[in-house]
């Protein structure tokens, strides 16, 4: 076959396709409202297990940072200071690991910068 008998079944089938859509319009409406919603669902419960499994790792790993650091300062009460310090250091990191979890889970809930393209690829805008 030559390139150009390919290239017009191409286009023809494109169109063809593209076009049928417009004919059950109304029937795949509630398809697509049905599957935006879900898309909403999906992204709201993606950020509320993102929450939830954050703040018990991070509860879990700043607990188990204060009990090894604990059980240092009562086995060498001289180091204490050392130990001090690299304990807040250490909590304040497992801690911002939590903060940059939730400002995902925001950024998936108030501002989804993919919102736009599968709302165009629902064929909801």
């Amino acid at each position: 076959m030559s390139k150009k008998v390919l290239l017009c079944s191409a286009v023809a089938g494109i169109l063809l396709l593209g076009l049928s859509g417009l004919a059950f319009a109304a029937e795949l409406e509630a398809e697509v409202m049905k599957r935006g919603l879900t898309y909403f669902v999906v992204a709201v419960a993606t950020a509320g297990f993102g929450i939830a499994i954050a703040s018990f790792g991070g509860a879990w790993g700043q607990s188990w940072a204060t009990k090894s650091g604990l059980e240092g300062i009562a086995r060498n009460p001289e180091a204490s200071g050392k130990i001090t310090v690299a304990l807040i250091i250490a909590l304040a990191l497992i801690e911002s690991l939590v903060i940059y979890t939730l400002v995902v889970a925001l950024i998936i809930l108030f501002a989804n910068p993919m919102t736009s393209p599968i709302m165009k690829l629902l064929g909801m805008e």
